[in-house]
């Protein structure tokens, strides 16, 4: 019988020492890779295609759920965490199973039991991912995948966030780069005192603003250092006003 394949992504040593030591008492598991952070763990489930993937959420250079942001079609996820409560009951309500820091090892045989018999949908996974995500209350940075490249963003540098239909286009220095998010998240979890939804099509880095002008009657243009033209609603001037105290 062919089997069940793992790749482990948690960068605490007795971690993986004892999750690794459980796991070679089954038959049934083959242990893949073991990395030690998000950017490998990225590198090795794109390289094996694994079956599990154990995962940890609080990591240096990708957390976890940074990491699954950049797998497209992500398999079944155990994560390993010391998440508190809230997030727990996130991943209760959703397919894929979670074992909270420290487990013992009938909970962790539990966990792969269902994981082998479940098959792997991407809904269960991305939902799972946003809801803990959700309970992230500010983005320090935000990480993308352009041309095969991985990217990360510090939340400070962006200029901008436009709206693409089900996507959002995220303004920078360096480039746009075109993101598989809502405006909504962004406009919850971005500085609110930094960045403001002034059109139900634009959030703007209120240190970007050179000016803003009158357009017509009741609507307003702001225009950007890098020489942008943002259209504001009279929503989001009221807004501005709020947060820039004129």
């Amino acid at each position: 019988m062919a089997k069940f394949t793992v790749v482990i992504v948690e960068d605490e040593e007795p971690a993986i020492q004892l999750l690794s030591g459980r796991l070679a008492e089954r038959d049934d598991i083959e242990v893949l890779e073991v990395c030690t952070d998000g950017f490998a763990g990225y590198k090795a489930i794109t390289k094996h295609n694994p079956d599990l993937i154990f995962l940890d959420i609080q990591m240096p250079k990708l957390t976890g759920f940074e990491m699954l942001e950049l797998i497209d079609n992500p398999p079944r996820i155990i994560f390993t965490t010391a998440y508190n409560e809230f997030a727990v009951k996130a991943f209760e309500a959703n397919a894929v199973d979670y074992l909270l820091k420290p487990y013992t090892k009938p909970r962790l045989f539990e966990a792969i039991d269902k994981a082998v018999k479940q098959l792997p949908t991407v809904e269960a996974t991305k939902n799972l991912s946003r809801q803990v995500a959700d309970s992230v209350t500010t983005l320090a940075r935000i990480v993308i995948k352009d041309a095969g490249i991985i990217k990360i963003i510090p939340a400070k540098d962006l200029l901008y966030v436009e709206s693409q239909d089900d996507y959002v286009m995220l303004y920078t220095a360096e480039g746009r780069f075109l993101k598989n998010e809502t405006m909504k998240f962004y406009e919850n979890h971005l500085d609110a005192g930094q960045f403001v939804r002034v059109h139900r099509s634009y959030i703007v880095n209120i240190e970007a603003v050179y000016k803003l002008e009158l357009f017509s009657k009741d609507s307003y243009i702001l225009l950007l250092r890098n020489g942008a033209k943002i259209s504001v609603s009279k929503a989001g001037y009221k807004k501005l006003k709020d947060v820039l105290n004129f």
